[in-house]
């Protein structure tokens, strides 16, 4: 308390100065002493600390204030004095103060002034700055965006001609390939520009409709990425119409379904049941509707949804579906796709969709199989290409959407764009997100580029692979069964990159792997070829991977193929003692219309006897005269082979396909069942192939005992009714892994779209790893394609060659089944050596085959089971009867073989043949043989099975025409047939569409047209015709040439009605309809058009040498109209040859009062060739040619064929009018007589023959069934 104080009464006023500094010096400066600091320590110190500071202040103020009391006082007197001078100044002030603010008035005006100037440059310079980042946001873009504009100015000027060009395609060419659409849009370009409509300097139609970011969305769906497919999205994209793809390599459905999968795709076709219900619940919900394998006719219950027949309901947009009213949302999309190759569709059709041709084009083929080649390659690599087109895309995509939020902001703002901050930044955003963009892309561009100089390196393996599918696909010209789908393609190809020989030089790798997959397609596709086709693919796909790399002139190879352009050569054959005048034209042509040839005409003549040598003993090591011999390639001396020796070419291209790619190329695999089965699975079904002669279920069968799959297996043979069984069989094998076998497939076409339907629900979830569905057909066009492009294809023809055949007859049941051959106790030999025989007469009744109508009118289908039949009869009487000769050649000549037998001259030909194969000589004479050219074709010692093989297997390889009867000739014109159908099957293969001139195709035609036209006289008049040659009772002639006038006027009209058809449509005067296509191709390849096939006689002959015929028959009719009735009839002249005979006949019947029924030919033939006098009775006839035989003018008798001389010219021919009762045909043979070299003929409505004529008795020092066996015939015209 005394302490406290002690503070309290402390004498303030008078503390010691000593004490108030050691206070300041040690205490008040110190940096603690604070009272919150002190207050830490003690709150009674704080307190202290407190008062000291107070006093230290206190003292302070003290020692400062009392000095001034005291001036106070005198400050204060003072003060007064100055308060008096003070009011005085304060009145001078209120003055002052009056004028300052007037002042501060003014300043403030001034200031008010001054700010509204500030802040206009502020703005200014705000302007200024947001002025620069809009420049520097915009400015990058400035070149690009110029040279836009400008591009853009370009279109806008060209827009008119343009658009229009763009609308033609849409509406008119987007049915066309991409050579023909792109011919029509230059034409159409140069046409717009003559007119002086604006249209840009190079048109593309991408630029015009195009978008790239759409595009680019399009290729990452799987579009093909050439030109052509993006042309093709662009249609689709801008028609009105809903879009009908032709889609034979199936790419644009694959791209549909991916570019709309994620809208709910619904796939169907129009075979399915319920097809409708599923397209009315996509209209109603927006879906997309995809309708695949459409045929040539679009089912009329979705008319309404083609024609968009849609109205107002209620306000709400429907459509009339069938009975029913739904909704139709505008979001539903309709697409339908054909894989069709090529369609015939009606013109309705193309109102009412918009057909597009969606063949995959060369380009867009070597681009897939590029990608393929290096996924499999560098698989990281492709994956890295495929992730740039996405990202490519993507940038584009979010570039595009820069660009329009850049314009859009641009045209959206209002006012002053400068004082717009949010624009600005807007803007300046923008500007960021485009530079990353296209530094991405810059980025992208360099990696693309590196891969792509990889991709490059293996450009070679994919342009070759794209060659050889085109090869492919054009198989099915040739037969509708080879059908190869493009993904069955490309799993081959990915195979074949896999297997093929690995090298570390990537030039090394590409070869193997050409050479890899060349082979591999070569192997797989042959397997499923029939024979005659074999070589007709190796020739076409080297010739087209020649043609690829340059090394085969395309004009040489349409020459090749067609023989040139067919106009009438005027030039005389200057080798006619030996040379036919078909080589001659041909010659003549070849020298006119290829380089390589050039003067090749007259050195053929002056070095006549050099190849008139090369011409009778051709042998391909032969040397040809120079220069022709240093300088021709080997494909030009093919083309020379072809007009000199046609019936050497189908050797000589084995030979040129050996040289230029592999004698493994001229060697195809043997039939397996094993390998086309390792190629299958259980979603692929395995289609054998059908030929006559053949059944594969025998080897079938033991392949299912071999894959113990026997108890497993079933078969069914279709027809109608059987399609049920069918199905239950396909249902019940596809989960218990059965194989079932449905036989003859062509017999049930009409159920063809159930199969196809039944095979497209089966997947792996629902079918079993072992199920497999084997099919077999003969060629059909009704097969359903799809199965065709899926399924492993096989072909397997019977043996060729006589030793092969025979050979096979041995090591098949039943001969080979020692039970069976030991069969006949006590007449082993007898039944050793007719079993022979008749074996032998299988193999010559089958190999007759091949030498066309020589061997017989007919190609019969001749099988195993006729053999089998025909030998277990033969054990069966030998066991049974003493004489069985009479009842097994009726048996085997009537029935078992000769049931197949349809031709009369054919049943005669197979009994003769049956009589030298089964007879009594054969058991009796122990030295009998089947031919004189030789003592192999007898029988071996000994009768043992063993025997017989040993002495089958000893037989030559090639055996001369003699052994089945026929002369030495037959094989050239066997040969010539078949290099004929070569040609033609390449032909078909490779497309008509070119002949083999240099003139332009349009210029080529209006030049055939204009010389035809020349040549063909006006029509006969027939009123004239009736005056002149009434009808008359005793001359019959009359009527005849009266009705042949009329016939051939038909002819006359059409041929002149087409010629000037096909002449306004190359002027565009009338539509260019498929017919006259049709048209101009049969003049192109110098064949006789079918519209004139159809009113026309029958002809075999080439166009020139139609043409030349049809004139000289017109002006022998003239001739007779002219002068008369003639002595001598040009029977080969008449367009119905029956009626002539008729009237022959005829006027005999009246004049002598006999029955026309009554009466028959008989025939004398005379040593001349001409007569100007008539018969008493009957008519001489001439025009006829020998077939099989000649005949000796000197003996009067038809004699064996000299060499190489095919035909001979018969003399006059008496037809002599006589009772039947009084014809005695005697020794002589009876030949018959055709209008053509094909022999068969159909019947027509009048029950004639529309190519037999008549039989003709001729004498001969042979018998006759020398002849019947060379098929000896007369013919009214030869081919050319």
């Amino acid at each position: 308390m005394n302490f406290l104080q002690g503070l309290k009464d402390f004498d303030k006023d008078n503390i010691k100065p000593e004490i108030m500094s050691k206070i300041r010096k040690e205490y008040v400066v110190h940096k603690d002493f604070k009272p919150h600091i002190v207050a830490k320590a003690s709150s009674a110190a704080e307190g202290l600390c407190k008062w000291i500071i107070a006093m230290d202040m206190y003292d302070k103020v003290y020692k400062i204030v009392a000095p001034k009391k005291a001036k106070l006082e005198k400050a204060e007197k003072e003060f007064a004095e100055t308060m008096t001078l003070l009011t005085a100044k304060r009145t001078e002030v209120q003055r002052l103060e009056k004028q300052l603010s007037e002042l501060n008035s003014k300043l403030d005006e001034a200031v008010k002034k001054q700010k509204e100037l500030q802040d206009s440059v502020d703005l200014c310079n705000n302007k200024l700055i947001r002025a620069k980042k809009l420049i520097g946001g915009l400015g990058g873009e400035r070149t690009r965006w110029t040279a836009c504009a400008e591009n853009l100015q370009k279109q806008y000027d060209g827009l008119a001609g343009d658009i229009l060009i763009s609308c033609g395609i849409i509406s008119y060419l987007s049915a066309f390939n991409s050579i023909y659409r792109s011919r029509i849009v230059l034409d159409w370009h140069e046409f717009v520009k003559k007119l002086n409509i604006p249209t840009a300097e190079q048109f593309e139609m991408v630029d015009i409709l195009g978008s790239d970011v759409r595009i680019q969305q399009w290729y990452i769906s799987g579009l093909p990425r050439d030109s052509f497919s993006t042309e093709n999205g662009i249609i689709m994209d801008n028609s009105r119409r809903w879009s009908l793809f032709i889609d034979p390599q199936a790419q644009a459905s694959n791209w549909i379904k991916k570019m709309e999968k994620i809208n709910n795709l619904e796939i169907v076709k129009f075979t399915f049941s319920d097809y409708m219900k599923k397209i009315e619940m996509c209209v109603q919900l927006g879906y997309p509707v995809l309708v695949e394998s459409v045929g040539e006719e679009i089912e009329a219950a979705v008319d309404p949804l083609l024609y968009k027949k849609t109205y107002k309901q209620a306000g709400i947009e429907v459509i009339s579906v069938g009975e029913d009213v739904i909704e139709y949302n505008k979001n539903f999309r309709l697409y339908l796709t054909s894989k069709l190759r090529n369609p015939h569709y009606l013109p309705e059709v193309f109102n009412r969709v918009t057909i597009i041709n969606f063949a995959l084009t060369l380009s867009g083929l070597q681009d897939q199989l590029l990608g393929i080649v290096v996924a499999v390659e560098k698989p990281e690599l492709q994956q890295l290409k495929e992730e740039l087109i996405i990202q490519n895309a993507e940038n584009k995509a979010a570039l595009e959407n820069t660009e329009e939020k850049i314009l859009k902001t641009l045209s959206e703002s209002k006012g002053d764009i400068l004082e717009d901050e949010t624009a600005i930044q807007i803007l300046d955003d923008s500007k960021i997100l485009s530079a990353e963009i296209r530094e991405k892309q810059v980025k992208s561009f360099q990696i693309e580029k590196s891969i792509e100089e990889f991709r490059v390196k293996y450009q070679g393996v994919a342009d070759h692979s794209a060659v050889l599918y085109y090869c492919i696909s054009d198989l099915a010209n040739v037969d509708p069964m080879y059908q190869y789908s493009l993904e069955w393609f490309i799993n081959l190809y990915i195979t074949s990159i896999q297997k093929a020989e690995k090298f570390r030089m990537i030039e090394k790798r590409c070869q193997s792997l050409i050479n890899a997959f060349t082979f591999d397609l070569y192997n797989n596709i042959t397997r499923s070829l029939f024979e005659k086709d074999k070589l007709l693919f190796s020739f076409l796909l080297c010739s087209k991977i020649m043609i690829s790399q340059n090394k085969l002139n395309e004009q040489e190879f349409m020459f090749f193929l067609t023989g040139g352009i067919a106009v009438e050569n005027l030039l005389e054959n200057q080798c006619k003692a030996w040379l036919p005048q078909i080589s001659w034209d041909e010659l003549c042509r070849m020298d006119d219309e290829l380089p390589a040839f050039n003067d090749f005409r007259n050195t053929f003549v002056k070095n006549e006897k050099k190849w008139k040598r090369i011409y009778d003993d051709f042998r391909e090591d032969l040397l040809w005269p120079e220069p022709w011999q240093s300088n021709l390639s080997s494909f030009c001396r093919l083309i020379v082979i072809r007009v000199l020796r046609p019936d050497k070419l189908t050797r000589a291209i084995g030979t040129f396909v050996k040289i230029e790619m592999d004698e493994r190329f001229i060697k195809p695999p043997p039939f397996s069942i094993s390998l086309s089965y390792d190629d299958s699975y259980s979603l692929c079904p395995l289609i054998f192939i059908l030929s006559p002669g053949t059944d594969p279920m025998a080897q079938l069968v033991k392949f299912a005992e071999e894959k113990k799959m026997s108890d497993r297996f079933r078969s069914i043979s279709l027809g109608q009714g059987q399609g049920p069984m069918a199905q239950a069989l396909i249902e019940e094998a596809q989960e218990g892994g059965m194989w079932v076998c449905l036989q003859n497939c062509h017999l049930a076409t009409s159920w063809m779209p159930s199969l196809e339907k039944i095979f497209e629900k089966l997947d792996y979830i629902n079918t079993h790893d072992m199920f497999r569905l084997w099919l077999t057909s003969y060629p059909s066009n009704k097969f359903p394609i799809s199965l065709l492009q899926k399924g492993v294809k096989m072909t397997n023809e019977p043996p060729t060659g006589l030793q092969n055949n025979l050979l096979k007859s041995y090591i098949s049941d039943p001969v080979k089944n020692p039970d069976f051959y030991n069969g006949c106790l006590d007449h082993e030999e007898m039944f050793a050596r007719l079993l022979y025989g008749l074996a032998f007469f299988h193999a010559v009744v089958q190999e007759r085959r091949t030498f066309g109508p020589l061997g017989w009118n007919i190609p019969y289908g001749f099988n195993d089971s006729d053999f089998d039949i025909s030998v277990q009869q033969l054990q069966m009487f030998i066991n049974e009867s003493d004489d069985p000769f009479e009842a097994l050649t009726y048996l085997i000549g009537e029935c078992n073989y000769g049931g197949r037998v349809t031709d009369d001259w054919d049943r005669r030909l197979i009994v003769t043949i049956l009589s030298d194969f089964l007879n009594t000589s054969i058991v009796s004479d122990m030295s009998y043989v089947f031919s004189r050219v030789g003592d192999c074709y007898g029988f071996p010692e000994k009768i043992e099975h063993a025997a017989y093989v040993a002495h089958i297997q000893g037989l030559p390889a090639i055996h001369p025409p003699e052994i089945f009867g026929l002369h030495t000739n037959a094989g050239i014109t066997r040969d010539l047939q078949d290099s004929r159908l070569l040609l033609a099957s390449v032909l078909m293969a490779y497309g008509e569409t070119t002949g083999g001139g240099g003139m332009d195709t349009d210029k080529q035609i209006t030049v055939l047209c204009t010389d035809i036209l020349s040549k063909v006289p006006e029509a006969f008049n027939l009123e004239t015709a009736y005056q002149k040659y009434p009808v008359q009772y005793t001359e019959s002639m009359n009527t005849v040439l009266v009705q042949e006038m009329e016939r051939f006027n038909r002819l006359i009209r059409t041929i002149r009605a087409t010629l000037m058809t096909m002449m306004k449509a190359l002027q565009g005067l009338v539509a260019m309809s498929p017919e006259v296509e049709a048209f101009s191709n049969s003049l192109l390849m110098g064949r006789i058009p079918a519209s004139w096939a159809a009113v026309s006689y029958p002809s075999l002959k080439n166009l020139p040498n139609y043409v030349s015929d049809f004139v000289n028959r017109i002006e022998f009719l003239q001739k007779w109209f002219d002068e008369g009735k003639p002595p001598t009839y040009w029977i080969s002249g008449f367009f119905f040859t029956q009626a002539f005979l008729t009237g022959v006949k005829q006027n005999f019947a009246r004049k002598y009062t006999i029955p026309i029924d009554k009466l028959t030919f008989d025939f004398d033939i005379l040593k001349g060739e001409e007569s100007s006098t008539a018969p008493p009775d009957g008519a001489y006839i001439y025009g006829l040619f020998t077939d099989g035989a000649r005949y000796d003018r000197n003996k009067g008798v038809i004699a064996e064929l000299l060499p190489k001389i095919l035909h001979d010219v018969m003399p006059l021919v008496w037809i002599i009018p006589i009772r039947e009762k009084n014809y005695e045909p005697g020794t002589r043979y009876l030949a018959p007589v055709y209008k053509t070299s094909a022999r068969r003929g159909v019947l027509s409505t009048t029950g004639h023959s529309t190519n037999y004529v008549l039989p003709i008795l001729l004498n001969t020092l042979e018998h006759q069934s020398h002849w019947i066996k060379r098929s000896m015939a007369l013919l009214c015209q030869l081919d050319n």
